[in-house]
This record gives structure tokens, sequence and C-alpha cells, in this order.
């Protein structure tokens, strides 16, 4: 079994504060706190707000064990603490700043009104966000394992959703042991979907997914999204005003992000999962849901692989270097990867994920033209002898 330690574990050791680590479910959030963090007591919070220790417990002898926990300079974690409620936030603000608390949380949304300027928790918790797994971190011990440099980057953009690590496995391809996963992931990932929203205590409507299978699909502009779901009936006028809320309230869950489009005052809307984009991609195009085999799942992911490394090695950079994600996109010009400083273009690059001729580079050089720092990101670049080329060692 594959193992990434991460990054928000060292933070959360070493904090004397109260810690909120809080994210989408199955990103690791309780994996990380059992497997890294020392502490006295774990609780868990089922979602009919049963308590549960070793065993199950009743409100009233939780709150006296918390008490004298954490008036002991006892480290105590509360896991999906807000099915409490409001009134237990009064209780930890009452207890104030003894021991070390950390409370986990799976809904995205009521964190951040967890952390508004009216909340009795307000200066008392550190906010520790956890996303999917750097590319990075999996690239590296994916590598490890005997994968070439094209291998371990496919697998590794899988791989930031934790749930994908159990199926690495030595001895099979790639692209083998990804077209295993989806075979399997056609249960996942509406089960996840699902899972979010209801933590949310909002039901996922038709409106939602058609957002989803709608931009999974390479329609990411508002205006491309609003006509699809127009022509799918599943809004009543074809108005791209309509459609803000849904986009808004798919950011605020971690399930979309939006990306700048280079000198435009318009945005290019991305799902953060490669697991859910390669799932409604598949089933969009391919009704692959209710028709998958292993051949079907292998051209699938073939098609769609080129697209998951420009977006991934695009987000990655961007947190690198602390750059801001944009796409350039113009009559004659269109480019991957475009990292902006203060608006401008600080680093650009291209993707090339397979065979590249002569004529490829010509084009690819010819496009990146102008722009000062510049590279062709490639899945090993030791197989060319011509330079700005890079691939993901270079950056790790």
């Amino acid at each position: 079994m594959i193992i990434v330690k991460r990054k928000e574990s060292q933070f959360i050791g070493n904090s004397n504060k109260w810690i909120l680590l809080y994210g989408r479910r199955k990103t690791g959030k309780t994996f990380l706190v059992k497997n890294f963090i020392k502490f006295d007591k774990y609780f868990f919070i089922k979602r009919d707000r049963t308590i549960i220790n070793e065993k199950t417990m009743s409100y009233e002898t939780f709150i006296e064990i918390l008490k004298e926990s954490l008036n002991n300079n006892k480290t105590v974690v509360i896991d999906e603490f807000h099915r409490l409620g409001d009134s237990f936030l009064d209780i930890l603000h009452s207890i104030g700043r003894g021991g070390k608390l950390i409370l986990l949380s799976s809904t995205l949304y009521l964190s951040k009104t967890i952390l508004s300027t009216k909340s009795p928790l307000l200066g008392l918790v550190s906010e520790v966000p956890l996303g999917l797994i750097p590319l990075d971190s999996c690239f590296k011990e994916i590598y490890k394992l005997g994968f070439s440099k094209k291998e371990a980057m496919e697998l590794s953009i899988f791989c930031r959703e934790p749930i994908v690590l159990d199926y690495i496995k030595k001895g099979k391809k790639a692209r083998e042991i990804l077209a295993e996963m989806m075979l399997t992931i056609k249960h996942t990932v509406p089960a996840l979907l699902g899972e979010i929203f209801i933590e949310e205590e909002r039901q996922i409507s038709n409106t939602y997914e058609g957002i989803l299978r709608a931009i999974s699909t390479g329609k990411h502009r508002a205006g491309e999204i609003t006509n699809y779901l127009f022509s799918k009936r599943l809004i009543k006028k074809e108005s791209s005003s309509m459609l803000q809320q849904y986009l808004k309230n798919l950011i605020d869950l971690g399930v979309l992000k939006r990306v700048m489009l280079f000198n435009k005052r318009d945005y290019f809307y991305d799902l953060i999962s490669p697991l859910m984009k390669l799932y409604f991609y598949a089933d969009e195009k391919y009704n692959f849901s209710e028709e998958s085999t292993q051949k079907k799942a292998e051209m699938i992911i073939s098609e769609l692989i080129p697209k998951l490394v420009e977006s991934s090695v695009r987000e990655f950079l961007s947190y690198k270097y602390g750059l801001r994600e944009a796409i350039i996109s113009e009559k004659d010009r269109e480019i991957d990867i475009c990292l902006l400083k203060f608006k401008k273009p600080a680093l650009v690059g291209e993707v090339k994920w397979g065979e590249i001729n002569k004529k490829d580079i010509m084009a690819l050089e010819k496009k990146l033209e102008g722009f000062k720092d510049s590279f062709i990101f490639v899945p090993d670049k030791t197989k060319t002898s011509k330079k700005g080329f890079k691939d993901m060692l270079d950056f790790c």
C-alpha cells in the first residue's frame, strides 16, 4: 500500500493552537489524523448525532470527558464535529484554549461559515483545509515503484484522490491499472458526489449534474454550459445569469474551480477532481455507467489523459510558484498553461503528451514566441535533445 504523508500533518502536530481540519469527504482527513498525529481521545459524530468513542455515549458524558481532557492538557480529536450543531460551538468557546483540540469536518461550505466574523470559534482555531494530495507527492512515491516517468505521471493524476492509491500494483501497466479503477468508479463517484451534497444539506439536482457533465465534455465557459443545460431542458431560459448561483455553490463545495482567461473578462470552469472528470466524461460521451468494458475504459483514458495532464500541471505549478492559474485563448493562439504575476504572464507552457516530431516542435515553439519564460511539458525530456522541454522530475 502506498502511503503519502501530507505536509499538513507536520503543521497540525507542531501547532499549539486548536485545529479545524476540513475538506471534501474521502480526501484522507481521518487517515491523516489516525496515522500521523498523536492524540489521547478520538470521537466520531454520526449523522444522527450519535457520539462514538470505543462505544456510543450520551452527549452529556461526551462533554464531561471533553472538558476534563482539555483541562488536563490532552489532545482530543472530534471527527465530523459540525453535526453537533451551533450550541456545541458555544460550549467550545466557553472552554477556551485548554489542551489541544482537533476538529474534523467534511463540509466545506459550513466550515467557512464557522470561521466567519460572528463565529464563536473565531480566533480559537487554526484553519487547515485538506484538498487532494499534491501531484508531486504522488509522483515521487509512484516513480519509486519502477514505473516510467509517463506512467508515474498518469497514475499520479488520479492518485491525488486517496481512494485510488489502493489500485496501484507493481507489474501492471499504468493504463491497465487505470482501466480497472474505472470499472469501479462508475459506482464510487456518484456515491461520493451524493455524499458531498448530503453533508451540505443540499440535494443534488439534474441541473448540478448537468453542469458537471457539460464541463467534463469540454464546455468550460458559462455561455457554453448554459447552452448545454438549455438544450437538455435543465434550465428554463438560455441565460448565463441563471447559472451563476449554481456555479458559485459548486465552487463553495469544492467541486469546481474557475481559471482566469488571460486579457478577458471571462472564466474557464473546471472540475477539481480528475476522478470525477473521468467519470462524467466517460458516462456522457460513452454511456460508461451502463456499458463498460476494460477495452472501452483504456480507450477513454487515452482520449482524456492529455487534457488531464494539462490541467494538473497548470494547477501544480501555480501552487508551487505562488502564481495565478490562467489560460490564453486568442483567435490565433491557444496556450494550455499561463501563470500570472500581477496580471502579467510569468511562466507559460504547452503540454505534448504523445509522439512528437519536428513539425510539432516547430509549431509549439512558434506558439510560445514572445514569452520570456516558457517550456514544453513532455512525458520524458530525455527522449529529445531540444532545450526548453520539461518533465515531472524537473519540478519535483
